[in-house]
Parts: structure tokens; C-alpha cells; sequence
């Protein structure tokens, strides 16, 4: 197969780019930027690359959520290459995600929701966050409490409540996700919160939500009515 430098310059991807927008180019041009190189021992060029690994995973997403060792199976993918793909992926999500400012204030558990989705969606293990908020509900902090093994979470009341004391925060929103895309609280998510709604009432603190992240939907146990 050619090699891209050899195309004509208006199939090259980054002349395409440079000279119409980034949005004229496909999924798989735009990775071959990425990568910058294809396969010499097939004869590969990047685009090559780039559609084989679009077809072997079937989307960007699934793509960059993959583990390193999945990718380095790909003809002409070293670890190299796999970190960049990696890093595009969490750069993404990064993006998608804009920090929390002190201060900041949900009204409701969609907003949460659509905060959290694309930083917790594709997480291969459990991650438990708490909100501080002070007495007007704003945000004060977010604290990441445990990042559990691939089913659940470990999480203690007294890990929750430390920060909670130490910055003063009048209540409290718990937020983690589901690896399995599947938002439907567990028996044990059940009981932990209750264990923490417990927790807070005993120290005055508001427990106002827990929300649970899966892929593309949510469950929020205070919408549901099991936080009171």
C-alpha cells in the first residue's frame, strides 16, 4: 500500500485538516493523525492503521477504553502507540468533564449526571466521590473516597465523614459508577447508603443524594425516594 505522503495533497489528512476544518474529517483521519505512522511490516499506512483498529474495536470510544494489552494485539500497534491512544482518550475525557469551582451548585440530579457522565462512564473499576456542600448547598470540594476492584467499591462512613467534618461542609452528595453500564443499585449500594444516611443524621450533616453513573443513564436513590 502507498504510503499517505505520497497521496495526493488533498487526501492527506492533516492538508485535508489545515486546509477545510477538523470536522470534515472522518474518526479514522483524524486518529491517523494521532498515530503518524502505520505498519512497515504490512506495508500499512496510518489511515490503515487507524480503520483497522476503528474496525477491531467498532468505535472511538470502545477504542480508548480499552487496556494496553488489548491494543498492542493490533498488527503495528507497540506500547508506544497504545499510550497515545490511551492518552486521546483520557485528554477527551478530561475536556468533557470541566473542573468543579467552590461555589458551583446543582439543582438537580441530571445536572450531576451530566457532569459525571463521560469522566465515570467508561472507569473499568468502581469510583466513589463525595460532594461537600455548604449550608446553601454550593460546592466546597470533591473528594474521591475509594476506587474499588471491578464489582464494588469499599467504602467506610468514617472515610466519607472525615472531610466532611474537617471542611465544615453542611451536606453531603454521593456520586460512583457502575463498569458494568448497568445504573441499577446493587443490594450493597442500598445499604451503604443507608449506612451513611445514618452516619450523617448522627452528625448533622445533610446526606442529599447518591447518584449512580452507568452508560448513559443514571439512577439517583433520592429521586427514587430512599433518601429522605
Amino acid at each position: 500500500m502507498s504510503c499517505i505522503k505520497d497521496w495526493p495533497a488533498a487526501d492527506r489528512p492533516r492538508e485535508k485538516l489545515l486546509s477545510t476544518s477538523p470536522a470534515a474529517l472522518s474518526d479514522s483521519e483524524l486518529l491517523a493523525l494521532i498515530l503518524r505512522s502505520g505498519h512497515a511490516g504490512s506495508g500499512s499506512s496510518a489511515l490503515d492503521l487507524s480503520r483497522l483498529l476503528l474496525s477491531r474495536f467498532g468505535s472511538l470510544r470502545a477504542m480508548t477504553s480499552a487496556a494496553a494489552a488489548e491494543l498492542c494485539m493490533v498488527p503495528g500497534i507497540g506500547p508506544a502507540k497504545a499510550a497515545e491512544i490511551l492518552a486521546l482518550g483520557e485528554l477527551a475525557r478530561r475536556f468533557t468533564a470541566s473542573p468543579l469551582s467552590p461555589g458551583a451548585r446543582f439543582t438537580n440530579s441530571r445536572e450531576v449526571f451530566s457532569h459525571y457522565h463521560e469522566r465515570l462512564r467508561d472507569r473499568k473499576k468502581e469510583v466513589f466521590l463525595s460532594l461537600l456542600l455548604d449550608s446553601k448547598n454550593r460546592i466546597l470540594r470533591e473528594i474521591q473516597v475509594s476506587e474499588g476492584s471491578l464489582n464494588a467499591s469499599i467504602v467506610h462512613p468514617r472515610e466519607v465523614f472525615q472531610p466532611v467534618i474537617r471542611e465544615s461542609a453542611a451536606a453531603v452528595l454521593f456520586v460512583h459508577n457502575h463498569p458494568s453500564g448497568d445504573p441499577s443499585p446493587s443490594r450493597e449500594d442500598l445499604d451503604l447508603t443507608t449506612r451513611l444516611c445514618d452516619a450523617g443524621a448522627l452528625m448533622g450533616v445533610r446526606v442529599l443524594d447518591h447518584i449512580i453513573i452507568g452508560s448513559g443513564r443514571y439512577v439517583s436513590l433520592a429521586d427514587q425516594g430512599l433518601i429522605e
